[in-house]
């Protein structure tokens, strides 16, 4: 498993929250810090095998998921969640600390994402 994914028990959610038809989920950690997360974002990087493969060099660049919703979170222990997508995708787990690191690096992500979909000639629709 990825680095991703590992939990740091200093990490912890206070709420999550589903808005926007399932579209858009807002986690507030601990400490105060909130985070908006849309559902394409959290799908296109899911923390599953699929997604990140088993090293860096097997990431999937996953397309078309610009409708995608949540339809189920789960608790996953007292340190993650288990998010199933109305595509059917279910397989990932969101630790704590990979939310938060969604949230606090979405500014370098969520453009490479971009970027490495233009690159292969993907889409978002």
């Amino acid at each position: 498993m990825t680095d991703m994914a590992a939990d740091n028990s200093d990490v912890w959610v206070e709420e999550i929250r589903l808005t926007d038809a399932g579209r858009s989920l807002n986690v507030t950690f601990g400490d105060g810090e909130k985070h908006q997360l849309t559902a394409e974002y959290l799908r296109v990087e899911s923390p599953s095998a699929e997604v990140q493969g088993h090293s860096a060099d097997q990431k999937i660049c996953v397309a078309g998921k610009s409708g995608v919703a949540i339809i189920k979170i789960d608790p996953v222990g007292n340190y993650a969640v288990r998010l199933t997508f109305d595509d059917m995708h279910s397989t990932g787990i969101y630790s704590w600390s990979y939310l938060l690191k969604l949230g606090r690096d979405h500014h370098t992500i969520w453009p490479a994402y971009l970027s490495r979909l233009e690159s292969e000639g993907k889409t978002r629709e």
